[in-house]
């Protein structure tokens, strides 16, 4: 299993997260970013006990090949 590197948060002042993967072997993503401890935004989600939810910003949305056109390498 290989994990690829999509794109980092340009934005972010450590340069560390948020970060979006690809794992090529399950073809999935992986979504580094701020875990959402607010309970009144997790309320309002059916979470599971073995699940978590992390936060990114829009400006990731270009790292995704499906919005930005290109493959895993792109």
């Amino acid at each position: 299993m290989a994990l690829i590197k999509l794109g980092q948060d340009p934005e972010s002042p450590d340069g560390k997260s948020p970060t979006i993967y690809l794992d090529d072997e399950t073809d999935t993503y992986l979504v580094q970013g701020w875990k959402v401890v607010d309970d009144e935004r997790r309320s309002q989600m059916d979470l599971p006990g073995h699940e978590d939810v992390v936060e990114i910003p829009k400006r990731m949305m270009q790292f995704f090949p499906e919005v930005s056109g290109g493959g895993a390498d792109s």
